[in-house]
């Protein structure tokens, strides 16, 4: 299938590595241009080398406001302009309420819900000037099905999801899509790195029996990009291999 992304410019944050590359892959091969931005040069221009077209890559921590501004500028001069941005950033440190001191719910909120609300504020409005754009926020599945041991996460992706629900509503009528997609466990270097090259232990504990694609995923979020998608806003998909267990 076509997605028919030639020539749209998309912004992929937390691009280099897991699922933000794949996203970026993704684009990539459907023939966006494809601007990549994550803290560590290094592991940027690896990222880079794994994408089967030139792509732009920017240096960026996107937990404070002022970075989240130069990245974009930076961007929208080296694309163009941004019709596609993928929200991804890298998960707080774990803990629960007793040993999670209120002190570290600031930087938390900051990295996972403050730093999408700055992105979409520097790029939403040229994107409804023009009357097209895809908004694509990677969350956690943490959103439907709080993960224990992880507060921090699930207090900021609930809000971040919340946020993006909003967006979706005052925006729809422009053109411009917001949707967020909720990964579960995907075979990335982070869960190699946590429970070693052999995941089939945890992939019982999902019911396809599987843990995801990178690749997969990425697919998905470029679908969301897609004019076929146009009619899909205000979304939040969970892509668990059926994990979790409520209703919506």
């Amino acid at each position: 299938m076509d997605l028919q992304l030639s020539g749209r410019r998309a912004l992929v944050t937390g691009a280099s590595s897991g699922l933000g590359l794949a996203c970026a892959q993704a684009l990539a091969m459907e023939g966006a241009t494809v601007a990549i931005a994550a803290r560590s040069p290094e592991r940027l221009a690896d990222a880079a080398a794994a994408i089967d077209s030139d792509v732009i890559q920017i240096s960026a921590d996107v937990s404070t406001t002022a970075a989240v501004e130069e990245m974009v500028a930076t961007a929208e001069n080296a694309l163009g302009g941004i019709d596609i941005l993928i929200a991804n950033a890298g998960g707080p440190p774990p803990g629960d309420f007793a040993s999670t001191d209120i002190d570290a719910y600031e930087p938390a909120l900051r990295l996972n819900l403050l730093s999408t609300v700055a992105m979409c504020k520097t790029v939403v409005p040229a994107m409804q000037a023009r009357r097209w754009g895809r908004v694509v926020a990677v969350t956690s599945i943490s959103v439907r099905e709080p993960i224990a041991q992880l507060i921090l996460s699930n207090t900021a992706r609930a809000g971040v999801t919340g946020f993006l629900k909003t967006l979706a509503h005052e925006v729809a009528s422009d053109g411009v899509t917001v949707n967020s997609l909720q990964p579960g466990l995907h075979a990335t270097d982070r869960l190699h790195s946590v429970y070693g090259d052999d995941l089939s232990a945890l992939a019982a504990t999902v019911p396809t029996g599987t843990v995801g694609e990178p690749a997969d995923f990425g697919a998905l979020a470029a679908f969301l990009c897609s004019d076929a998608a146009k009619f899909i806003t205000g979304a939040a998909i969970p892509v668990d291999g059926g994990a979790a267990h409520g209703l919506q």
